[in-house]
């Protein structure tokens, strides 16, 4: 009997019916450009299938419960395991979600403390910020209190008729409770109202007004604010009250979260608070000296965290603040300690956010993941992990519709030599530019000191492109993404937010070409815009403008057809009816973004072929886009000034080589179009073909925060710095493999 897992005619996303034989127990690597189908095999196929079929051994009643997956596009599927996915979704949570609760280590030092805390607060809930026992009662837990601003909230010097009240707008329903209530003059400025009308306005409750026709229940305007925007989200403020409130540390705990009984039980001297707020490496050692079970099994997680580059991280930091790299690898690390095996393990892209240093050290936990008896899938584009592969999987030739094939499939000494691009790009050993720009000019960001920032104060050069580099947490991205954006607000950040991905959400609407198109359809033919529209009037009225019917069976498999009403278009007859250039508005959607380039003035469209996405459809959902994809989307969409400074946060993201050389491409035009470009990078192409390079370390975490080597890229080969080390390898070598 075969041990392969066994997949036979895959067609999901753009897979032309792909066959392949997959080993077991073995670190198989899918490479290839971004959208070639790589994780239309890991993901879209192999782990939907592997979970849809888990989740049919459950009751009805739990499958009910549990997400429903549809059946992957394959004639067959054989030898699959249970697979265990981690990919790159942002680990959200909130703000009650840290280091320590993701990881689990703050639950083993709850039970560690309520054995061994003195004086002991109770049970381990007693220790928990997230239970009513353990919580500081005057910030929930939070750490921190927000509190409304009257200043920002209410306008003094205006009457309520000029639009004193911030969030009401003049001649809404909320406002005339206000300002047609009689109760006050809304003629009058705010700042003449006496004592008892300004305690009317912001606190007065349990009465009711006449709004013309209308009784309402009248409450004050700071009540109104507190019960819409702060009592029913204390954990994040809705973005549109944020102007308005004020953020401090909570004055019970001092930011600890915790009651005071809890605060009050140490080892050693210490709180749980004080364990949570040091860093890995440092905790490890404190820990390390209890002669604790409970500690050593912390530890043990502990050192796993570490041995992935995170080792400064500490555990009372929020999960949202996590960088997209550090948070994937904390994911990594929640399955490196499990004892299971014969699992199929699905990583995407685990070197994000990785200096070259440590992809080798992620490198072993894979291969431990995989001795241990799993079968390991990942999909990669660091040339040092796919060098470890047993086998290797390159999709290709091309991406989207030039992609979904397999181009080579065996041991990595064969893909080396292939004639595949994957092959040729890592052949290639790429040399320093040439030239390097001359600067224009310098800005300066001064006497940082955020996070472990050691009061650095460097001068950037303008209009030239810079790299800046270092191991992971050495500040790069504090002195980068916080302290230039703070202290040059006029800097334009592109980081790695995630882009909306809902399947009503394409190219076209991401781009806001949506309207100028719609425009032009609507006075080509005097009629309203909106029929131009699948989520307005011109959607189809079977599928409500979805394109496809999804027909919901309970606890079995959905099953989802192409709408028969509008044959998958999403418009009804009406819209489709009319022509523009002899297409009608569906027609438009289906072409490729070149097509649309060369035939309509839409914004955004031609940035899509320049970045290399001029393969997409204008109207493809944007749920169907690998990561790789959507970054380059989101620089399409920023892209549209001339003479300013950008920050790119890692935009090397999900990219192939040879993509990485159509978006080096892109950042030399915006340069030599009078830009200044900074590029926070671990990519060592991005950093040969720099201008300037600013290498911050020594290491990370409070062993890091100062800047290491200001220069160009040749000058860096003398440098002692771990960037310098690995550049210099790859200048002498290019090869795969370890140094």
């Amino acid at each position: 009997m075969s041990r392969d897992i066994e997949l036979i005619g895959l067609r999901q996303n753009n897979l032309k019916d792909v066959s392949l034989r997959l080993p077991k127990e073995r670190l198989t690597v899918f490479t290839g450009v971004s959208g070639s189908g790589k994780s239309s095999i890991a993901f879209g196929t192999i782990a939907v299938e592997s979970q849809r079929q888990l989740g049919e051994t459950f009751s009805a009643f739990v499958r009910h419960r549990l997400p429903k997956h549809e059946r992957p596009k394959a004639e067959r599927m054989a030898n699959l395991t249970a697979a265990v996915v981690v990919d790159q979704k942002p680990v959200g949570g909130g703000a009650r979600s840290t280091v320590g609760t993701m990881t689990e280590v703050h639950a083993l030092l709850r039970v560690l403390f309520s054995r061994r805390g003195e004086p002991s607060a109770g049970p381990a809930t007693a220790y928990s910020f997230n239970d009513p026992q353990g919580m500081c009662p005057e910030c929930d837990g939070l750490g921190r209190k927000v509190e409304l601003d009257l200043g920002k909230l209410i306008d003094e010097d205006r009457s309520l008729d000029e639009g004193a009240l911030a969030l009401l707008p003049i001649g809404s329903a909320a406002w005339q409770i206000y300002a047609r209530s009689g109760l006050f003059d809304p003629a009058k400025p705010l700042r003449e109202f006496t004592p008892r009308e300004r305690e009317l306005l912001l606190y007065g409750s349990g009465f009711k007004v006449k709004r013309g026709k209308y009784d309402n229940t009248y409450e004050g305007v700071a009540l109104r604010f507190q019960r819409l925007y702060l009592k029913r989200a204390r954990e994040q403020v809705d973005e549109e009250a944020r102007p308005y409130v004020t953020e401090r540390t909570c004055p019970a705990c001092g930011g600890a979260r915790l009651n005071a009984a809890a605060l009050a039980s140490t080892i050693g001297g210490r709180n749980l608070a004080d364990y949570c707020a040091m860093e890995v490496t440092s905790l490890i050692e404190v820990l390390e000296g209890l002669d604790d079970p409970v500690a050593e099994a912390a530890v043990e997680t502990l050192r796993r965290i570490d041995a992935v580059g995170l080792g400064y991280l500490s555990l009372d930091r929020e999960t949202p603040t996590l960088s997209g790299g550090e948070a994937q690898r904390l994911k990594t690390v929640r399955n490196l300690g499990s004892s299971l095996t014969g699992m199929t393990y699905i990583f995407d892209e685990p070197s994000t956010g990785l200096h070259p240093r440590d992809v080798h050290r992620l490198g072993d936990l894979l291969l431990e993941l995989r001795d241990k008896g799993n079968t390991v899938l990942v999909v990669e584009h660091d040339r040092d992990l796919i060098a470890l592969a047993d086998h290797v999987v390159d999709m290709g030739p091309g991406a989207g519709t030039a992609g979904g094939r397999v181009v080579y499939e065996g041991p990595v000494s064969g893909l080396a030599a292939g004639d595949t691009l994957t092959g040729r790009m890592l052949r290639r050993a790429r040399g320093l530019k040439e030239r390097v720009r001359r600067p224009s000019g310098r800005l300066t960001v001064a006497d940082a000191s955020a996070h472990n920032l050691k009061n650095v104060t460097v001068r950037l050069p303008l209009g030239v492109l810079t790299a800046v580099t270092g191991v992971a947490g050495s500040g790069k991205s504090t002195l980068v993404r916080k302290e230039l954006v703070e202290q040059h607000p006029e800097t334009i950040l592109i980081d790695q937010s995630p882009i909306a991905a809902s399947s009503r959400s394409t190219p076209a609407t991401y781009l806001d070409a949506m309207d100028p198109l719609r425009r032009m359809f609507a006075e080509a033919h005097g009629v309203p815009a909106g029929l131009f529209s699948f989520n307005s009037a011109g959607a189809c009225p079977a599928c409500k403008g979805r394109g496809e019917i999804t027909t919901d069976l309970a606890f079995m498999d959905p099953v989802t057809r192409v709408c028969d009403a509008c044959g998958g278009s999403r418009y009804n007859a009406e819209a489709l009816s009319y022509r523009l250039a002899g297409r009608t508005i569906a027609d438009v959607l289906a072409m490729t973004a070149e097509e649309a380039a060369e035939l309509f003035g839409l914004p955004g469209v031609a940035r899509l072929v320049e970045l290399g996405l001029g393969y997409l459809t204008l109207g493809q959902p944007l749920s169907t886009l690998s990561g790789g994809e959507r970054q380059r989307l989101k620089l399409a969409h920023r892209l549209r000034e001339r003479g300013r400074v950008y920050v790119f946060d890692e935009p090397t993201t999900g990219l192939h080589p040879a993509d990485v050389d159509t978006l080096l491409a892109l950042l030399d035009r915006l340069v030599d179009a009078g830009n200044t470009v900074i590029v926070v990078e671990h990519d060592l192409d991005v950093v040969k073909h720099a201008d300037w390079v600013i290498d911050m370390g020594p290491e990370a975490g409070r062993l890091g925060g100062e800047v290491m080597f200001e220069g160009t890229p040749a000058e860096l080969r003398s440098a002692s710095t771990y960037t310098a080390k690995y550049l210099v390898r790859s200048l002498d070598s290019g090869r795969l493999g370890r140094p």
